[in-house]
């Protein structure tokens, strides 16, 4: 059973999160951290690793100064989950004002992550994966809406080649590492490819293959 801490950091995310949405959706941001949520449950974490779910992009999302109130209501483990599902915080993005700068800064914060994700602990693996499947399953239904279609890369700062590097290489990584929601990441992975008219980037290409992407 899920405990009145759980509700609270759904009150907490939803507060936090305030009027945010979903890129180029308007669907209001906290429905992604409540389907991040439901997948870690789904996929067999406990309580405060949903907890972690719902919070997962607040220090990236809303800053830095949310970190001792999240250790403060939910706990050091909640909040070295969320530390590990970062990469970056809100404060540290907002000094990229243009879009090279966002590029250079999304490429290195993505490759940071991938070598970060290759020695993290399975409490973060298996947030951060649920987070990543809930996100590629959001760009396959775009891909597959006629209204929308492969402009969906448009969305992001890696484009599309980016964008498909970055989801091969994170398929690869939970696979080697074994966690539970990998083969469905795979699955949606190679759906992600195949509506985007890609054949597919070889196993094991490695974090250059993203800088090539970026190119």
């Amino acid at each position: 059973m899920l405990s009145e801490r759980f509700t609270a950091a759904v009150d907490y995310a939803r507060i936090a999160h305030g009027a945010q949405q979903r890129k180029g959706s308007g669907v209001p941001y906290l429905s992604h951290l409540l389907g991040v949520s439901g997948l870690v449950l789904a996929f067999g974490g406990d309580e405060e690793q949903a907890i972690a779910g719902l919070l997962h992009d607040v220090i990236e999302d809303c800053g830095e100064a949310h970190a001792e109130p999240i250790r403060t209501q939910f706990g050091a483990r909640v909040l070295t989950i969320v530390r590990g599902c970062t990469d970056g915080s809100a404060e540290a993005k907002a000094t990229h004002t243009n879009a090279e700068a966002r590029r250079r800064d999304w490429l290195a914060r993505k490759q940071t992550y991938l070598a970060h994700l290759a020695d993290a602990a399975d409490d973060v693996l298996l947030v951060s994966g649920c987070d990543k499947l809930h996100n590629a399953r959001a760009i396959v239904a775009d891909l597959v809406d006629p209204a929308v279609g492969t402009t969906v890369f448009r969305r992001f700062t890696g484009r599309r080649d980016g964008t498909l590097v970055y989801y091969r290489l994170l398929a690869d990584l939970f696979d080697q590492r074994c966690v539970a929601m990998a083969p469905v990441l795979e699955q949606t992975v190679q759906r992600m490819y195949a509506l985007a008219g890609e054949p597919g980037l070889a196993s094991g290409s490695g974090t250059d293959a993203l800088a090539q992407a970026m190119i």
